[in-house]
């Protein structure tokens, strides 16, 4: 046994299956890349002129924020749903009382996805908040403050949108009179 492990010692590297590396692989098949040293191919792209330099200020991120957050807010309430469907702004009950919320799902007035984007606008600056007090880790009060902030409005706001939501479906008017009807 000896006298084999000893051939087996002798033989090259090449000689023994699986013993490449995958580097020594592709050299192999590619050597525009892996000669001796790796080489980055060189690209000359044409250097265009203008005759007029034009050097405009970058925005800040200030500014994309906001207009990401104006152009959500248009999206949100439901600018699409109100140009195709034309509902009316407010509706009224036999007796001409107003009244702000539809009473199917499936439809809404023009105020109600208002209110409804304002809501959902007010969760989303608590959210900011809550970013913002990461800043604020070695200044624990000012951090617990911006904190309580977000959270109340993000709680604040899904309130808000589960009420309306229950008004809507009548679930919040039946969960009242049973509540009444018990006690």
């Amino acid at each position: 046994m000896s006298t084999e492990s000893q051939k087996n010692k002798s033989k090259s590297k090449a000689e023994v299956s699986g013993s490449e590396t995958i580097l020594e692989k592709l050299r192999g098949n590619t050597p525009w890349i892996f000669g001796d040293t790796l080489r980055k191919p060189r690209i000359n792209f044409p250097r265009f002129s203008s005759r007029r330099g034009l050097d405009l200020p970058s925005p800040s991120k200030n500014l994309g924020l906001i207009l990401i957050y104006i152009v959500l807010f248009v999206l949100q309430t439901g600018v699409l749903y109100i140009i195709y469907r034309n509902p009316p702004a407010v509706g009224a009950t036999q007796e001409g009382n107003p009244i702000f919320l539809y009473p199917s799902v499936n439809d809404q007035f023009i105020i109600e996805g208002i209110i409804a984007s304002v809501v959902i606008f007010l969760s989303s600056i608590g959210y900011l908040f809550l970013y913002q007090a990461s800043k604020y880790v070695y200044d624990r009060n000012t951090a617990i403050k911006i904190l309580a902030i977000g959270f109340i409005l993000i709680l604040m706001s899904f309130v808000i949108l589960q009420l309306m939501l229950g008004t809507k479906t009548q679930a919040l008017r039946q969960f009242l009179q049973n509540l009444i009807n018990q006690y």
